[in-house]
């Protein structure tokens, strides 16, 4: 028989292991509901100012009601030590994680982080409008002339490859590389992303920019997502709460694979969400609920096949091409077909190229820029 002091022995034993399980099955459930609320698409922050801290406290914050989280600054992913912090802790609330970083990783790191976080470390985030600056022709340009639109086409590819020098972080246990853009999608992905978020934000037509993102993905049988950017250069920078949730929606309905909004000021040194877009957050995860996507959402869409490598901006009739050309004879009439496309066929049209286009029945109808129609 056990003497009272080795009872209370057993019972202290007892009631640690209890705890320890306890413990255990709540770490574990709730990082496995955390998707599986979700099911088939990721919600949630890019926040790229440094500060552990205050990263932690929006953690805090959004981690009952997002499952994703972009570590957005290389403050934090170029140093070890503060990026293996906060990916622990994101690990530790359930969520999922995106690294954001404008060198290559070395191959251990990747390895340990694959080690660590599993399938909870989603892949690596690696530069930003790279089209939409060639389009505008700002700070580095990979293409800086062109004898033709093909020309310009092959260029941009060739000069993002080599920048990559190649970022082929895909290579690594599958883990997909993420960019976000505004223009030229198609030819984003042809660089080697394998995830392109388009940016809805100032006054571009947030449908438009789903086409044509959607468009691309679907073509190359990629991904692709939404990343809420600034509505203005200066304060609050971000949209209202209600126009936000209403955006969260839209990207929802379109069919979205990634849902980001995305968090700093100018200087990047804090954040820029207030109550009113955590709740719009809050409330976006009720109506993804209450609203699951089913298997008829994405069928019997309508494609608009625009010509062979035509960069153009699609901000209005009057953008560029490819940065380096004005709007040609095609620009007006294009433009116009697509307003009377997106009124008519709204979240059902896809804008893609006459780029080696296989008229398959992906598609249940295709609508040519010079007015032919084929319909499989």
């Amino acid at each position: 028989m056990l003497d009272l002091k080795n009872l209370r022995y057993l019972a202290v034993f007892l009631v640690a292991i209890v705890l320890i399980s306890v413990s255990v099955s709540y770490a574990f459930f709730s990082r496995a509901n955390s998707n599986d609320v979700f099911g088939d698409f990721f919600i949630g922050v890019d926040v790229a100012y440094d500060s552990l801290e205050a990263n932690k406290e929006l953690i805090d914050e959004v981690s009952s009601y997002t499952n994703l989280f972009v570590i957005g600054t290389t403050g934090i992913s170029h140093n070890d030590t503060k990026l293996e912090e906060i990916c622990d802790y994101i690990f530790d609330k359930g969520m999922s994680f995106i690294v954001y970083t404008e060198k290559r990783l070395q191959i251990e790191w990747v390895e340990y982080a694959i080690d660590r976080w599993g399938e909870y470390f989603l892949g690596f985030y690696f530069w930003d409008e790279n089209a939409g600056l060639q389009l505008d022709l700002s700070m580095i340009l990979p293409v800086m002339q062109a004898d033709n639109y093909t020309d310009a086409a092959n260029k941009f590819l060739e000069a993002m490859k080599n920048s990559f020098g190649f970022m082929s972080f895909s290579d690594f246990d599958n883990r997909p590389l993420f960019t976000s853009d505004y223009a030229l999608y198609y030819f984003v992905y042809q660089a080697g992303y394998d995830v392109v978020l388009t940016q809805f934000g100032w006054n571009y037509s947030r449908q438009l920019n789903v086409a044509l993102c959607r468009g691309a993905a679907t073509m190359l049988n990629r991904e692709w997502g939404v990343i809420v950017a600034w509505t203005y250069d200066q304060p609050p920078y971000i949209e209202s709460g209600t126009e936000l949730y209403e955006d969260l929606v839209l990207a929802y309905e379109n069919g979205a694979d990634y849902i980001v909004v995305f968090d700093t000021n100018k200087n990047y040194t804090h954040g820029i969400l207030k109550e009113e877009h955590f709740t719009a957050l809050k409330d976006f995860k009720q109506y993804s609920i209450d609203n699951p996507r089913d298997s008829n959402y994405n069928r019997d869409r309508v494609a608009f096949v625009l010509p062979k490598d035509y960069g153009f901006g699609f901000r209005g009739p009057d953008d560029k091409i490819w940065g380096l050309w004005q709007a040609d004879e095609l620009s007006f009439d294009i433009s116009k077909q697509l307003g009377s496309l997106l009124e008519l066929h709204d979240k059902k049209l896809d804008i893609i190229y006459d780029n080696e286009l296989d008229l398959d029945s992906t598609y249940s109808k295709y609508i040519f820029w010079n007015n032919t129609i084929y319909i499989p």
